[in-house]
Formats: structure tokens, C-alpha cells, sequence
């Protein structure tokens, strides 16, 4: 089974479901896409977490190194990470408890749908905040 984008109603259910979405790749410069992304999101009502070793805050929030590291229960992992990374991320996501990977635009990797579809729900190659706009 190859991966394809989730239908309208599946991504504003999950929309609707969550509360908490960590962000692997947050930067803490405001002129890069994935702080751009990732503080409409915050603004429309989600909990941000910043997961990146290299800043120690973005948006107001503490960041973490790594997903395990989270104190908290996350919804949805972000990825705005080359898809190289895409299945570690994965693994650390199913080990966090999180149902959603969400990989942003330009970011797939068929092999980890196959490995992690069962215990995921994956979007991949899709800006989160679009289809919150348009689903959401």
C-alpha cells in the first residue's frame, strides 16, 4: 500500500482532536518557515513545543533536544526535517505515544509509511497550516 494524502474529514477530525503539537526543526528565527508555520498555528490555538538541540526557546515555549524528552502528551509531531531523518523521527514518535506524524511540504518517505502506517496516522508533503485553513 503507497502512502496518499488523508481525505477532508479525517484531517479537520484530527484537527478537532488535538491540543499539542511538537515541532522537530522549530527554529527560533522569526524570517524561516517553519517559526512562520509553526506561530499561526500557536495563534489559532495550539500548544507548541519546539524540538531542536541547537535553540533553547521558540515562540514563548522551552525546547526540547529530543521528542522523548517532552514532559507532556503531543497530538501531532511536526517534521520540518530532511526526510533522511523522517523514520527516526517515527520511531521516536510512536514511542512518545503521538497517533499523528505530519511531515511538511517536500518531506516524504514512502518506506516509513509502510514501517509506521499501522501505528501512525501520517501525512506527509503537506504544510500543516494550509490544510488547517482549509480543513480546520
Amino acid at each position: 500500500m503507497s502512502y496518499s494524502h488523508p481525505n477532508q474529514e479525517r484531517l479537520k477530525e484530527i484537527f478537532n482532536q488535538t491540543t499539542t503539537i511538537a515541532v522537530v526543526g522549530l527554529s527560533d528565527q522569526p524570517n524561516r518557515i517553519s517559526y512562520q508555520v509553526s506561530q499561526v498555528m500557536q495563534k489559532v490555538g495550539f500548544k507548541i513545543i519546539p524540538v531542536n538541540p541547537n535553540i533553547q526557546s521558540s515562540l514563548g515555549e522551552k525546547a526540547y533536544r529530543h521528542l522523548s524528552e517532552i514532559p507532556e502528551p503531543v497530538d501531532i509531531v511536526n517534521v520540518f526535517r530532511k526526510s533522511l531523518f523522517l523514520k527516526d523521527i517515527a520511531k521516536e514518535t510512536v514511542q512518545i505515544g503521538a497517533k499523528v506524524l505530519w511531515a511538511q511540504q517536500g518531506v516524504v518517505d514512502e518506506a516509513v509509511y509502510e514501517l509506521y502506517n499501522k501505528d501512525l496516522f501520517i501525512v506527509m508533503d503537506s504544510c500543516i497550516k494550509v490544510a488547517y485553513h482549509h480543513h480546520g
